[in-house]
């Protein structure tokens, strides 16, 4: 019989948890304010400042790695989570419903991005290297799975109430319900299963916290060919992280306002299930073409594969089309060469952060990425496509992958 700290009883539950609080607040929270009235313009600047915490979450990092242990935060923060969640769901039908879904969305988005840290951690520190090598696999693919339940099966439920006859605001405090009590069933699970691999965090290790600080900033500003590095971690994503807080918005919008009138079910299936499918399968396609020929070789056919695609947009808000299947598939094609090259970008991130305090770097390359390729353009694509209309808006996007082509061509590529 297996013991309970198997790798198998906690890694695929653990980054499910990982997933569906992300999902929540950056994914679920869009259809959510979309169908509650708010103009795409009010949607994207309150969103966007939701991402606030995973731009700046390396700056408490080294804060928790001192305190308490990581499976203690774990705990901590889906116990957190999931109370936030329930308390979502019974003020959606008040009268300060965005008031306060807005403050709790904030609280959620806090404690993800503090259970990210100490996820990863705790999966560095509770297997051996082999180990680490061999479930990366299995945690991508659950971390996805709960990015297809949030996104796809959850924004279901809220439109299949909808259809039963549930007003808006109720069907989604029922389905912000169902969330929570998903995040509470993981908090009791890991609980029992969550292995006890860590001492307690030194509280001396405090004192030299603004040190480290300051040896990773140094670190990472010393690094060599800084300038192009930093525009092109800051703007290779420009044309996704515009198009990012769109187009769900624009699948879901009346044809009347431009949009596609997808019902929350056939959002759920076509952008929150089918194209997470594609974003995964061409992450996997993307990593087996790097590994083979290399990314110097590989990286301007991968920049070609996330930006050319998103023309699809284009043409489907021009010919207003209602057949779902070649919305479904216009898509998934895109989130197919989305996942080819993010997965370039991502690698160019690793490699340049070899070397000293890798682990450190990378994470400050991560909240410049964050901040360039989804906060920043995700807070004033609503103002734009409020402005131009649609159309106007997926052309303009297609014209900044010019800026993706000029900061690829600027950056160098050691292998």
């Amino acid at each position: 019989m297996n013991k309970p700290n198997k790798p198998l009883f906690w890694i695929p539950s653990l980054y499910l948890g990982e997933a569906l609080p992300y999902a929540a607040v950056m994914l679920m929270s869009l259809v959510l304010y979309q169908e509650m009235g708010l103009t795409d313009t009010q949607i994207t600047l309150y969103t966007g400042w939701l991402g606030l915490p995973w731009v700046i979450k390396p700056l408490w990092s080294p804060i928790v790695d001192g305190i308490k242990t990581k499976r203690w935060w774990i705990l901590t923060m889906q116990l957190t989570i999931g109370a936030a969640l329930a308390l979502l769901a019974f003020t959606l039908p008040t009268s300060f419903w965005l008031q306060s879904s807005l403050a709790l969305f904030m609280l959620i988005a806090f404690g993800s991005a503090t259970h990210d840290i100490c996820a990863d951690g705790f999966y560095i520190l509770g297997l051996e290297n082999k180990e680490q090598e061999l479930y990366v696999g299995l945690r991508n693919t659950f971390y996805r799975i709960g990015m297809v339940l949030g996104q796809g099966g959850l924004v279901m439920l809220a439109g299949l109430l909808q259809k039963s006859g549930a007003a808006v605001p109720l069907s989604w405090s029922i389905t912000f319900l169902a969330v929570a009590g998903l995040m509470l069933m993981l908090f009791a699970w890991h609980w029992k299963m969550l292995p006890k691999v860590e001492e307690q965090g030194a509280g001396s290790k405090g004192l030299n916290i603004f040190d480290d600080f300051k040896q990773t900033f140094r670190v990472f500003f010393t690094k060599p060919h800084l300038i192009t590095a930093l525009l092109f971690i800051l703007l290779f994503r420009l044309p996704e992280g515009l198009l990012t807080k769109i187009v769900p918005l624009f699948l879901k919008r009346t044809v009347e306002e431009g949009g596609l009138a997808l019902t929350d079910v056939q959002y759920g299936f076509v952008y929150g299930t089918l194209g997470v499918i594609g974003l995964l399968g061409g992450g996997i396609v993307g990593g087996w073409l790097v590994s083979k020929y290399g990314l110097r070789r590989m990286l301007w056919p991968l920049v070609l594969c996330i930006t050319l695609p998103d023309i699809v947009y284009v043409y489907l808000s021009l010919a207003g089309t209602q057949s779902l299947s070649l919305i479904a598939s216009c898509v998934f094609m895109e989130q197919v060469g989305y996942g080819l090259g993010f997965t370039a970008y991502t690698l160019y991130l690793v490699s340049f952060s070899h070397g000293e305090r890798s682990t450190s770097v990378f994470s400050i390359c991560t909240a410049f990425q964050y901040l360039g390729g989804v906060m920043l353009p995700g807070m004033v694509s609503g103002w734009m496509s409020d402005s131009m209309g649609y159309s106007h808006f997926f052309i303009a996007v297609m014209g900044f992958c010019l800026v993706t082509f000029a900061v690829t061509a600027m950056v160098k590529i050691e292998s």
